[in-house]
């Protein structure tokens, strides 16, 4: 076995590496993403997949996916890449870029890939100071975990106990060319000015300080993972999203976090900063609409329980015809078919989604307003412009059959009608 420490930290990982379906390396090519993705392609060449996003944040942007790519087929590598359109929030263009970079990054692993990334321990020390000046809670100060859930694959950071040092002398060693990012020298962000100012002060007095700071962080992490928070009693919304009950939340607000934090990370989803999740929190106390919306999730509460929202539509629902047997996809909610009891088709049938206006006929006659509807079935708001009503239409004249697959009017039903819905899963 080489005694190279990045060739050994990447042996050490050998039996994750051996697991995966496909490996992937997140190459933006800098230093370390390059000291990675060729270390990895000397320990495991088969199955590997570069895969570089294009933020389009600098003028050299187009420059720098040009090196990367025929560095790749230097060694022989396959080269995926993406260009991103960024949509800064609140966070800044920096998380809007981190957000969408890793959202690409679990949409191209797929299930049962693992993506490659090149923290060090000197990032681990960067990102603990940072995170301890902006008062992060518990899980904040755990650091970055070397493994962890992305999507349906998983990400590893094999060389994260080593120093950024041990990586640029593997480079010098191996004759390796890299690119150097010029934000990199801008003291304006946060990261780079403790990098350049703070860190080395701390490096002349505490020679050790990043190896203590990684250590304390694992011990934290550690004690995260085997401290038990309490269980959330889990619901389900009338169109498969997942929730919880308010009522299960320890009135404690440092046991309800833990228990919220705890129920994301089942479902892969990244939890929020401590302060997004107090107000949140306490919204729940107060008892009014209590709303908390991350760049990959949103939870609502609605009545006695608090859910995942679904994602947002790429496409919405078009109205259109449909007949008898009929199958089609619709946005957002899954495969809506068509079926009748009897033979023959029902002219002038049409799915579409609310207009305003729509009215259900009861089996006593009487007629109800959609929204009415939607209350007695509890459909949430956030549902109600996707769901696929069914309607018959003669001339001018409308009338509502079915609203989904959750209630039909007493002429579907004496028509045979039936609208099925096969829907996508949640996570």
């Amino acid at each position: 076995m080489s005694q190279n420490p990045v060739l050994l930290a990447l042996e050490e990982c050998r039996s994750q590496l051996s697991a995966a379906g496909q490996l992937f390396v997140a190459y933006s090519g800098g230093l370390d993403s390059t000291v990675l993705l060729h270390a990895a392609h000397k320990t495991c060449p088969d199955r590997l997949v570069a895969l570089h996003a294009n933020h389009g944040l600098q003028a050299e942007a187009r420059r720098w996916q040009a090196h990367c790519e025929a560095f790749c087929e230097q060694l022989g590598v396959a080269f995926a890449s993406t260009e991103l359109s960024l949509e800064p929030a609140g966070s800044g263009m920096e998380a809007a870029a981190r957000d969408a970079r890793y959202r690409w990054f679990e949409d191209r692993i797929g299930r049962g890939g693992v993506l490659l990334m090149a923290h060090h321990q000197d990032d681990q020390a960067e990102t603990l100071l940072l995170r301890l000046l902006r008062g992060a809670g518990p899980d904040g100060l755990a650091g970055m975990p070397q493994h962890r859930a992305l999507g349906a694959g998983s990400l590893l950071r094999p060389l994260l106990s080593l120093p950024r040092r041990a990586l640029k002398e593997y480079a010098e060693e191996s004759g390796l060319s890299w690119v150097e990012d010029p934000s990199n020298g801008d003291m304006r962000f946060d990261r780079n000015y403790l990098r350049r100012e703070v860190m080395p002060l701390l490096e002349r007095r505490w020679p050790g300080y990043r190896s203590t700071l990684s250590r304390t962080a694992a011990q934290l992490r550690e004690r995260n993972e085997h401290l038990p928070a309490p269980r959330l009693s889990t619901v389900q919304g009338c169109f498969g999203d997942p929730g919880f009950l308010v009522a299960a939340l320890p009135e404690e607000p440092a046991l309800a976090a833990l228990a919220l934090r705890d129920w994301l990370r089942e479902r892969s989803l990244r939890p929020p900063s401590a302060a997004q999740l107090s107000e949140f929190l306490r919204q729940l106390r107060e008892g009014r609409g209590a709303r908390l919306q991350c760049p990959e999730w949103t939870i609502e509460r609605y009545r006695d329980a608090v859910y995942l929202l679904p994602p947002p539509l790429d496409t919405a629902p078009e109205a259109g015809a449909i007949t008898v047997g009929e199958s089609l996809f619709w946005p957002g909610l899954g495969r809506l078919t068509l079926r009748r009891e009897g033979a023959g088709n029902v002219p002038g049938l049409m799915v579409t989604t609310r207009q305003g206006g729509e009215r259900l006929e009861l089996s006593n006659g009487q007629h109800v307003e959609l929204k009415t509807v939607f209350q007695e079935l509890a459909v949430p708001a956030w549902w109600r412009p996707r769901v696929p009503l069914l309607i018959q239409k003669s001339g001018n004249h409308e009338v509502l059959l079915a609203v989904g697959d959750l209630r039909s009017s007493p002429r579907a039903e004496s028509l045979g009608l039936r609208l099925l819905l096969k829907r996508e899963e949640f996570p």
